[in-house]
């Protein structure tokens, strides 16, 4: 062949690729990458409040209703005794935030005193109550195997699968565990239906029939897609008002699942995930209510896939909790600036950028006090004023009283005058600013 031919072949190839490269869209040689689209941060099954819950000796300002749960001594509410699981299959709800052609999905035992077998672990969508999509389940693989154990402590990252998640969808993932396990890692605040089947592994069957059901998730802790180069990660990291804990269940009402909408049906934030790390009860300095917001930075925030934002609401169980603690449990704002101000550190250090939110008011709340008031404000004056967040999403305007802004709006109040309703989560989700997720 002589070099006249071949040059002329090369040619050919040439714009044969050249005209193949002008037919296709860009996104075709876009590099994909790994993003969460679902979390929910993992905890001890929660049997008490989170800390002393004496009444002071007439604090000025304190409010002496007993909160939700509780009796008229203002003892610890009665929670159900964890949940125990023997040779059961657990159908879990979740919903993604955004889509992507592949799936891996996190399981944790990191509050399990035992090792964790796990007979089988399925991924479907669902399409009602526990019915799942015809043709969309999935088995899923751990290190190549279908049944596994998981130490305590630890977690398991699933083999990545090939299933085509739509953003805004319901998921089912159904574990099943063939042998006794009596104190699950959890996330209590599901807000979402969980089918428990009575005997047996159906983690593959279209529906669970006689289930039984409760509004928490067990082991679940992460989704990931993977996505478009576009795509990045919001967390919300926050307590009880993140968590969505007064939203009326299985109609994604939190503020954060209200804003997943927001941000897909927006174009220029259409491939931004927001995960929610709320816990409800959750403190800055203390565990409780799950492990404190600077123990628990890392493992919800910073080790998340494709994370660029953290929204950061943290601080007002703080505040309420010290003032029924007594002088031992007391914080001063510098404790909750300093705290933080640590928060913005490590993540920057990530190259996360951070979005301080002010907390919500709370006149009328069971732990409300006019010192506990001082320290809100405090805080709340900082988190407008420091410039030390890269943006701040005020939510306390947002909620508060117009006619006493130390208290939540009448229409956005469920019924403690702390937590807001459906209406008040939809509020806060929509005084969200998109813009501060597209600047450069």
């Amino acid at each position: 062949m002589n070099a006249g031919r071949l040059k002329n072949q090369a040619g050919s190839v040439f714009w044969k690729w050249a005209m193949l490269v002008a037919v296709l869209p860009m996104s075709t040689f876009a590099q994909e990458h790994w993003v969460a689209t679902w979390a929910a941060s993992p905890q001890a099954p929660r049997v008490s409040f989170p800390g002393p819950l004496r009444t002071p000796a007439a604090a000025s300002g304190t409010n002496p209703a007993s909160s939700p749960g509780t009796n008229s001594q203002n003892q610890a509410p009665a929670f159900p005794p964890p949940p125990a699981f023997s040779n059961q299959t657990l159908r879990m709800i979740v919903r993604s935030s955004i889509g992507g052609r592949r799936a891996v999905v996190h399981l944790s035992n990191m509050f399990g005193s035992s090792p964790l077998n796990v007979g089988s672990v399925h991924i479907a969508l669902r399409e009602k109550d526990s019915a799942i999509l015809a043709g969309s389940d999935r088995a899923l693989s751990f290190s190549g195997k279908t049944s596994f154990t998981i130490p305590p402590g630890a977690e398991a990252v699933s083999d990545a699968l090939d299933l085509d998640v739509p953003k805004l969808a319901d998921l089912a993932v159904s574990v099943y565990v063939p042998g006794n396990n009596s104190s699950p890692t959890t996330h209590t605040t599901g807000l979402h239906t969980t089918y428990i089947s009575k005997d047996g592994d159906f983690s593959g069957a279209p529906t669970i029939a006689d289930a039984t059901t409760r509004d928490s998730w067990y082991w679940l802790s992460e989704i990931d897609v993977l996505a478009d180069t576009h795509a990045g990660l919001i967390v919300a990291f926050g307590d009880s008002i993140t968590d969505g804990a007064t939203s009326t269940p299985d109609t994604d009402h939190s503020w954060p699942s209200l804003l997943a909408k927001r941000l897909a049906a927006n174009k220029a934030t259409a491939d931004f995930a927001i995960v929610n790390e709320g816990i409800s009860g959750n403190r800055l300095l203390s565990d409780g209510a799950g492990v404190s917001a600077l123990a628990r930075f890392d493992r919800d925030v910073l080790s998340q896939p494709g994370v660029k934002w953290v929204v950061v609401m943290e601080g007002i169980n703080d505040i309420g909790i010290a003032s029924r603690s007594g002088p031992e449990g007391a914080v001063t704002a510098d404790d909750l600036i300093g705290a933080q101000k640590q928060l913005i550190e490590r993540a920057h250090l990530h190259g996360i950028k951070v979005v301080g939110a002010t907390l919500t008011p709370y006149q009328g709340a069971a732990y409300y006090s006019d010192d506990g008031e001082v320290l809100r404000q405090a805080l709340n004056q900082w988190i407008r004023t420091s410039k030390a967040y890269d943006a701040v999403i005020d939510f306390d305007m947002v909620t508060r009283d117009s006619t006493n802004p130390k208290q939540i709006r009448a229409d956005y109040n469920i019924r403690d005058h702390l937590h807001p309703n459906d209406s008040g989560y939809q509020a806060m989700a929509d005084a969200v600013d998109l813009t501060i997720f597209t600047k450069k």
